[in-house]
């Protein structure tokens, strides 16, 4: 299935959520319809307007938001009060500012993270959840990340590991964090450039061209958010949001999964369906992580149509 024609939003504002932060939201599609809700990946990813064709404009009331720190929200780059926990109350703070009783939630990446952290803080404001490219910030998925992912993409793994000059490299998270943090543009820029290029550069099955090379705006509340997430093991406790799965296990799900997922293998999305009663897993068998690559996003448009049954019961 392909993506749905590109549509402006009918709202837009900024949200005070507190601690000085303010929430880049706008609603397209249905203002009648059922919710479902972007959760973007990431951290610090933010949303673009394709993100609104996932889903079908005439059914659904579209609600996409940029997390604290990122995108359109204010201030960018942002590190202070921001945990999994700030970001769950801003989901419902916003679900509540926007008059909604329940949505469905749609989240790949970290985006799945935020998702089911969500889920298990709210289920009863949740219709059902299609996840993509799931990740559960346990310390072997950070570690991964880091390291493994230079096993498939060496040339990127190499470039990124020796970015960081020879005596950082004993410690490297807390070698990138600390240059991502700086206050020297110079510095905290070209770190920035550099950890999102390694992360673009292992992102598809077939790379593009430019894979490898700095993208251009948002790289720097993408990296700084990511590390200070993987600094922090996500907020989480260890295998949190596994043994949270008594409070949304009877909800619905779908769970899409690139076969060559080299950002999020897809062990984690099995482990995930293994104790989901509710959940149904995709392979994609020609996909990587990227949501844009054509297999994966055909699967993700098909998932959200079933999902319509679920939103009308």
């Amino acid at each position: 299935m392909e993506l749905f024609p590109p549509i402006d939003p009918r709202q837009i504002g900024l949200l005070p959520v507190g601690d000085g932060h303010q929430l880049y939201w706008e609603v397209s599609g249905n203002p009648s319809g059922p919710a479902v809700l972007f959760v973007h990946g990431g951290p610090g990813a933010g949303t673009q307007p394709a993100y609104r064709r996932f889903f079908d404009p005439v059914f659904w009331k579209i609600v996409l938001v940029d997390q604290r720190g990122c995108g359109r929200s204010l201030p960018e780059a942002s590190v202070f009060a921001n945990t999994t926990a700030h970001l769950v109350a801003d989901l419902d703070a916003l679900r509540d500012h926007l008059d909604i009783p329940r949505w469905l939630l749609f989240g790949g990446s970290w985006g799945s993270t935020l998702a089911l952290a969500y889920g298990q803080a709210f289920p009863e404001r949740c219709l059902g959840f299609v996840l993509r490219g799931v990740f559960l910030f346990s310390a072997a998925e950070i570690e991964w990340f880091m390291s493994g992912m230079g096993r498939f993409f060496p040339e990127a793994g190499r470039r990124f590991a020796t970015f960081l000059p020879p005596p950082e490299r004993a410690q490297p998270l807390a070698a990138w964090l600390a240059r991502l943090n700086d206050p020297d543009p110079l510095v905290h820029l070209s770190a920035a450039r550099a950890w999102c290029a390694y992360e673009e550069a292992c992102a598809r099955l077939l790379p593009r061209p430019d894979d490898g090379v700095p993208v251009g705006p948002g790289v720097l509340s993408m990296a700084r958010l990511e590390a200070h997430y993987m600094a922090h093991a996500g907020f989480l406790a260890p295998n949190q949001l596994l043994d949270g799965m008594g409070a949304i296990g009877h909800l619905p799900a779908i769970i899409v999964q690139g076969r060559y997922d080299v950002i999020c293998p897809p062990v984690t999305a099995f482990d995930l369906a293994r104790v989901w009663p509710g959940a149904v897993l995709r392979i994609v068998p020609d996909a990587g992580h990227a949501a844009m690559e054509p297999p994966l996003r055909a699967a993700l448009v098909e998932a959200v149509e079933q999902m319509k049954a679920v939103a009308i019961a």
